[in-house]
């Protein structure tokens, strides 16, 4: 298997949900290390840390055709596949009793379904000695709250995905694990709280959710996807690893 850090031979890294947030930050730490990466988002404008000779690709994970377009074009450029890295996903809140049926399948297709046709169309073209998936979830997936029925299912149904994914693939020493983010310090996260009466105050309430009193900063997200998603954790398969401050040990 290619591409440790630090080693003669970089990591092929494709990425999704890399425009912003902790997607943005996870290309910037597989960048730290030397890896090529292939970008997708569905923001039509790339991002603006994109560098030269790095390519993006805007379109919709929820579309097959796009998805074979993007693996195609990502081993064109890249060759084959060390690591796939799953940020995308979609949040919505609301009652239970509230929520329409529509709303239920978009929240299954945006963060179940197309991280399945992600799947589909990366493992065939992953490099032949076995390489690291990693599914980005949410502690949300772990543990569930009032209001966020349709994401924690969402979520959850995702995490079984890469548990399934993991047994299914380890004969072919790919790798499968699940990152579990609490609440980060994204442009998503920071425009929810502006929709609040008072944004620092409920910043200040929903930080004393969290065992250590904060959210956490993308990068330190980052750091943990990229562990899952380097040869350094390389007998690991199939773990889901919550970073969220302690929130789902309480």
């Amino acid at each position: 298997m290619s591409g440790d850090e630090g080693g003669s031979t970089p990591l092929s890294v494709l990425i999704t949900g890399a425009s912003s947030g902790i997607g943005e930050a996870v290309v910037e730490r597989f960048r730290a290390a030397g890896a090529r990466v292939f970008l997708t988002g569905r923001r039509a404008e790339p991002p603006s840390s994109l560098r030269d000779g790095e390519r993006y690709l805007a379109g919709d994970l929820g579309d097959e055709s796009f998805v074979e377009r993007l693996v195609a074009e990502a081993v064109a450029e890249l060759g084959p596949l060390d690591t796939v890295v799953a940020v995308h996903g979609m949040q919505a809140e609301g009652p239970l009793t509230e929520m329409a049926l529509d709303q239920a399948s978009q929240m299954l297709d945006a963060n179940v379904l197309s991280v399945f046709a992600v799947l589909k169309h990366a493992v065939p073209a992953m490099r032949e000695g076995g390489g690291q998936i990693v599914l980005v979830s949410s502690r949300l997936g772990i543990v569930g709250i009032p209001g966020q029925v349709l994401y924690t299912a969402a979520k959850g149904g995702l995490i079984m995905l890469g548990k399934g994914a993991a047994i299914e693939l380890a004969p072919r020493n790919i790798r499968v694990n699940v990152a579990a983010p609490g609440l980060t310090e994204t442009p998503v996260i920071e425009a929810s709280f502006q929709r609040r009466d008072d944004p620092e105050a409920y910043r200040a309430e929903r930080a004393a959710t969290i065992p250590m009193r904060r959210l956490a900063r993308p990068e330190e997200v980052a750091e943990a996807i990229f562990f899952l998603g380097s040869p350094a954790s390389s007998y690991i398969t199939g773990a889901v690893l919550p970073i969220d401050g302690g929130y789902t040990a309480a």
